[in-house]
């Protein structure tokens, strides 16, 4: 049973356009933002992050908006430990179970760790075998902010059929904010609780619906 506090967000099923990473653009100014929240006590994070979600038959689509006075990164290579610097982060659990997640991380570089999250008698077992197939993203800047787009197909996500309307998925989406001058800051759209994303059980409700 999934708990009444948890969050739940709408995903309208609709035409999507090109990938651009511009929040103010025609087609995302029409869907209704949701905010991130600090992770351990659910307040507004210095820095806010806007989300913003839609999807097709064929594709998932996240914008992470985050307010930014200096955005930073240094690692591009794939797979390389993005979480270790500036960084957001989506978490997908499409059979809902909580026995097994997706994730998939971009930092301002537009660099990509995608990786495939099993329950084990000890916790949970990560591979990094697992490629996001068709991922693409972006990254724009903008006055103090950057913002990603990413296109998830759902094949690479589920073997069946894409989400129908009344369909739902858990999911989270994060953000690690590192000041050069201060702590960091972990935001979650679903706050986990406690210092970290990795906490299923906390995964809001998204719920695909027909435009």
């Amino acid at each position: 049973m999934i708990a009444p506090t948890l969050p739940r967000i709408i995903c309208t099923i609709r035409e999507l356009p090109d990938l651009t990473a511009h929040a103010g653009s025609d087609f995302w100014k029409t869907i209704q933002p949701s905010s991130l929240s600090e992770a351990i006590g659910g307040g507004e994070p210095d820095q806010p992050t806007a989300l913003h979600l839609a999807c097709d038959a064929r594709e998932l689509r996240v914008l992470f908006h985050s307010t930014d006075r200096d955005p930073w990164a240094t690692l591009t290579e794939r797979d390389g430990p993005l979480y270790k610097e500036e960084v957001v982060e989506v978490f997908l659990d499409p059979v809902g179970d909580l026995e097994c997640y997706f994730e998939i991380e971009v930092n301002p570089l537009n660099a990509v760790l995608d990786l495939v999250l099993r329950r084990t008698r000890s916790g949970y077992a990560k591979s990094l075998a697992w490629r996001c197939d068709g991922l693409r993203t972006r990254v724009t800047f903008g006055t103090a902010a950057w913002t990603t787009e990413l296109a998830i197909p759902f094949s690479s996500l589920i073997a069946g059929p894409p989400p129908a309307p009344g369909d739902t998925w858990r999911a989270n989406f994060c953000r690690i904010d590192r000041p050069r001058t201060g702590p960091r800051v972990l935001s979650a759209w679903s706050p986990p609780r406690r210092p970290t994303f990795h906490t299923p059980e906390r995964f809001g409700v998204v719920e695909f619906r027909a435009l």
